[in-house]
């Protein structure tokens, strides 16, 4: 399949490694080799390798793909799919080649009765989807930062190499005491009365090509990572430890060397509305859904910051 002299193949187990060095020409970082095969391995949906990459002779110019998972409506699973990433080539921007990778993607989609999309763009891809893909815009996320004081030693384990490892293994020492059973969890918006993400144990154990943690803050669960802080993905909060959450989790920061809390919520979630006692809200991600089927009412849809793919 050709466009513009661009030969265009769809993304195929053999073709992974042409995703990591376009990753690597785009951002100039390398990740781990198997990190694409585990993220776009995604056979437990009955859909994998969802996506297209565009070649100029054997050069990966371009890729677009999605991640197949599954939206709990009206207690049934839908097949869904999430909109991940997207790169072009210093060299090869500015020829169409997202919108045409795009189009063809959701072509596949169909094919694969994907019933509905959904994404997290920045501001700069938003126009490109919400103008000429014909997606919507379904909600709003928020940021909220709660500053801790703590030595700041992830900070330093991220400027001096030879102390990373050393870091790592006393954050695993220290996360160890307060650890769940469980890694990650049911997603509490669903509790709330929305349709979210089906979080079942096959798409828990495919949400392992980043590092994350699940923890107990006395009853209530809370799922993060260490990114420049204690980023907190989703937290099911029991009534009792309202009053008490946050400083629980401000003393497990402390302890880990982590200067700040991060939180992303739904504008609408009840997570949003208890952290406005602690922060001011920073406008975040939009979401935005490309309903290719499934007409799900919008306003009924929401997700957690442990539901995006850089989570």
């Amino acid at each position: 399949m050709y466009n513009d002299g661009y030969r265009i193949e769809r993304l195929t187990g053999e073709r992974l490694a042409d995703m990591t060095s376009l990753h690597k020409a785009v951002y100039g970082k390398t990740v781990p080799s198997d990190f694409f095969a585990r993220k776009y391995n995604t056979a437990f949906t009955g859909a994998m390798y969802t996506g297209y990459l565009a070649y100029a002779g054997d050069v990966p110019a371009a890729f677009y793909g999605v991640i197949p998972c599954f939206i709990d409506y009206d207690g049934q699973p839908v097949l869904a799919a999430q909109s991940a990433d997207t790169m072009t080539h210093p060299h090869h921007r500015g020829k169409g080649l997202f919108i045409k990778l795009a189009e063809l993607t959701y072509e596949l989609c169909y094919h694969e009765k994907i019933l509905i999309a959904f994404g997290f763009p920045n501001q700069n891809s938003l126009p490109g989807f919400v103008n000429k893909l014909n997606w919507q815009v379904s909600a709003q996320m928020e940021c909220f930062i709660i500053p801790v004081r703590a030595l700041p030693l992830e900070k330093l384990a991220n400027k001096f190499p030879v102390l990373k490892g050393l870091y790592r293994f006393y954050a695993k020492n220290v996360i160890k005491k307060h650890a769940s059973h469980q890694k990650g969890f049911t997603s509490s918006l669903i509790g709330e009365g929305f349709s979210g993400l089906h979080r079942d144990s096959s798409y828990l154990g495919h949400k392992t090509y980043t590092e994350s943690f699940t923890i107990k803050a006395g009853n209530s669960s809370v799922w993060f990572r260490i990114a420049d802080g204690m980023v907190v993905g989703d937290i099911d909060i029991e009534a009792d430890d309202l009053p008490d959450i946050i400083p629980k989790l401000k003393k497990i920061a402390r302890q880990l060397g982590l200067r700040k809390l991060q939180f992303q919520a739904d504008k609408r979630s009840a997570l949003n509305a208890f952290l406005k006692r602690y922060a001011n809200p920073i406008p975040s991600f939009p979401v935005i859904v490309k309903d290719l089927g499934a007409r799900m009412p919008l306003d009924k849809i929401a997700f957690a910051f442990a539901d995006i793919d850089i989570f």
